[in-house]
């Protein structure tokens, strides 16, 4: 993991060059006004992981300079990271330190926490994990109040379980998350929720039934379900999947459905092109979707894909690359124009971007 100068009393500065970057890519689709939501300036990160260097019998945190990756340089606090995160790092360390068991050929550490107050941290060995270490290791996790996991090559140990259940607020109401160690989840949990608001916001009164690709555990899913009569969601991986419906059985959620197939596939599926024995309890012809959303990784979205969201009257569009944004807007703006444009500072001081649109069809 790199580190980043922080500097809280310029961050609206730094948040201001960044929008006016922005506005100035956009200009030519002829974007409204960009509206902006800001992060905390300092302890925002939920996720962080950190190398371990090992120097003179001893443990220390480490990271990165951006670009300079050959020796990594030891830190005592993460000023990013949340609170719960910065709490728990020196505890931590000392435990490790007063241990060979827990030291010898630790050379990785991550931290999953979350705004509901619950963490999981993850130990990374090159060495295999034996019956000793798994003591030493429950008494860890007693002493920090965290889950814990052991991690060496083709080892993982789970003392009680791999997850934390995040809580998030929107619209007046809680969202309990599932958050399985190793998966994707954003790692700015407050402007996160900014996210889920703005997306309900624009999808107050669209109605129908609401077309969801790359859903993951169900980020925008939960909320987005009051807005719509049914929705549809799809997503590759079987541990989000997994997730996700233990998402909406958790906050008693029932007109979502969930399918394990990739954005082409359900394409194929829609077209008439391949039948799907993922599909057989879901019949696509009995709903009236209105509205597309897709959340892509960086990569955008693939050609075939950006022609099928076409077909919807309404598109709303979450992008972490505005790179492959402007890319897929060259072919979306021939038959949409944006009705909102948003931009979520979900990592400060960096170059990153994370961006939403709702795009509406032209009559």
């Amino acid at each position: 993991m790199t580190v980043h100068t922080v500097f809280p009393e310029d961050y609206r500065n730094q948040l201001a060059a960044k929008a006016g970057r922005l506005r100035g890519q956009f200009a030519r689709f002829a974007a409204p006004p960009l509206e902006v939501f800001c992060s905390e300036p300092q302890y925002y990160r939920q996720r962080a992981e950190f190398k371990i260097w090992q120097q003179q019998g001893r443990a220390h945190y480490a990271m990165y300079r951006p670009g300079e990756y050959k020796k990594p340089f030891i830190i005592d606090d993460f000023k990013v990271g949340a609170r719960r995160i910065n709490a728990l790092m020196p505890p931590l360390l000392a435990a490790v330190n007063g241990s060979d068991t827990l030291r010898r050929r630790l050379f990785q550490v991550e931290f999953l926490t979350t705004l509901s107050g619950e963490a999981l941290i993850s130990l990374i060995y090159h060495k295999p994990l034996d019956q000793p270490w798994i003591q030493r290791a429950r008494e860890l996790s007693r002493h920090l109040g965290v889950e814990l996991i052991g991690r060496s090559r083709r080892q993982k140990i789970v003392l009680q379980r791999d997850f934390v259940i995040e809580k998030l607020r929107v619209n007046e109401r809680d969202y309990h998350y599932q958050q399985v160690e190793g998966c994707f989840t954003q790692p700015n949990a407050g402007v996160c929720e900014k996210m889920l608001a703005w997306a309900c916001d624009a999808s107050r009164t669209l109605g129908g039934d609401l077309l969801e690709l790359y859903c993951g555990n169900g980020n925008f899913t939960l909320p987005l379900a009051a807005q719509f009569r049914r929705v549809l969601a799809t997503e590759i991986s079987k541990t989000s999947v997994k997730s996700a419906r233990y998402n909406l059985d958790r906050n008693r959620i029932g007109n979502v459905a969930i399918a394990r197939m990739s954005s082409e596939e359900l394409a194929q599926a829609l077209d008439n092109v391949r039948s799907f024995r993922r599909l057989e309890a879901i019949d696509l012809d009995d709903y009236r979707f209105s509205t597309v959303l897709v959340d892509p990784p960086r990569a955008g979205l693939d050609a075939h894909t950006t022609e099928m969201v076409r077909r919807f009257d309404n598109i709303l569009y979450i992008s972490c690359n505005p790179q492959t944004l402007e890319r897929d807007l060259e072919s979306i703006s021939a038959s949409h124009r944006i009705a909102r444009f948003a931009l979520f500072d979900q990592f400060p001081y960096t170059e990153h971007i994370e961006c939403g649109l709702y795009l509406q069809r032209i009559d």
